[in-house]
């Protein structure tokens, strides 16, 4: 007998899970939405089935601060197999060509690594899920169609070599949002001269979450629904870099009414998190130079932990 749906909750917060290699990340926030029976969810960015690591679920009233982690910068690990180009730019492609890998020493893999940071351009890969005209890019490729695609900027903030093999490399790479690492692969193979493609890529960090704090996706294959709710991070756990803001009664009232508020005495220019009195988080606002405050994203649901006090 099939065991039978629970039935959905209001669940609000963000869970950090550590997804494994053979799922989409669509199918990872399904299983743990169902486990925490959440009437509303959704994830921060897609990380490809072959890949692993950090992914931020949102659920409920999270799902207003999702933007901003898409948006956040990732670090990530990379597994870099050199001497052999695919068809997709990873390990799930056909091998498109071969070549010898020269002598490497890790100053001039380094130097290398050096030439691609900052910021560039980048064109995304046809093995992408990136739509066109309502089909993801990866449709086309399967079919034998390549479409032009333009060019995204991206920064690279940091790109660090860990380990150096005869045929590989494992590299550590602190990127912008919107950056293909398996782009970034291939681009480094030809620098050196031999073709690479990725054969390995685990998320670590995103934004202000670390792998560290994740959670397997066994953790929630068993249990009551309620009972995952203590591994949930507040509201506003994603939004630590935004300047804080406390209002008094009367502000409380007229941001949830979505009114503009102001001048407020150390107001921030740009977004910043406002709370009540009492510590519960109010949503997102943003500051202008006249010291007033216009409310963005509010949250219907006052929630009490402050992530950024208790760090």
């Amino acid at each position: 007998m099939q065991t039978p749906r629970p039935a959905k909750r209001a669940v609000n917060g963000i869970l950090l899970l550590d997804k494994p290699a053979g799922l989409s990340s669509n199918a990872a926030l399904q299983r743990v939405r169902h486990s925490l029976a959440a009437a509303k969810g959704g994830h921060t960015g897609n990380l490809d089935v072959a890949a692993t690591g950090l992914l931020p679920l949102c659920f409920g009233e999270a799902t207003k601060v999702s933007a901003f982690l898409l948006d956040a910068d990732k670090v990530y690990v990379a597994d870099i197999a050199l001497g052999a180009t695919s068809s997709t730019g990873d390990r799930e492609g056909e091998i498109l060509q071969r070549r010898p890998v020269p002598a490497l020493s890790a100053a001039g893999v380094a130097a290398v690594l050096d030439s691609f940071l900052g910021e560039q351009q980048q064109v995304p890969p046809m093995y992408s899920a990136l739509k066109r005209d309502g089909r993801p890019l990866y449709e086309y490729a399967r079919a034998g169609v390549e479409l032009e695609r333009a060019a995204r900027r991206i920064h690279i903030h940091a790109l660090r070599l860990l380990t150096l093999r005869e045929d590989g490399l494992v590299v550590e790479v602190h990127c912008s949002k919107g950056t293909y690492v398996r782009t970034l692969a291939e681009d480094i193979g030809e620098k050196l001269g031999c073709g690479a493609h990725l054969a390995a890529l685990r998320r670590t960090r995103a934004g202000p979450f670390s792998l560290d704090d994740a959670y397997p996706i066994e953790r929630f294959d068993a249990g009551e629904p309620a009972s995952f709710d203590a591994l949930l991070l507040p509201l506003d756990g994603a939004l630590v870099d935004f300047p804080q803001v406390t209002l008094d009664a009367a502000g409380v009232f007229a941001v949830s009414r979505g009114q503009r508020i102001g001048p407020v005495s150390g107001a921030p220019v740009g977004l910043c998190r406002l709370y009540a009195p009492d510590g519960s988080f109010l949503g997102i606002g943003e500051g202008a130079c006249d010291g007033g405050i216009s409310p963005r994203r509010m949250m219907q649901a006052a929630q009490t932990p402050d992530l950024a006090r208790s760090q």
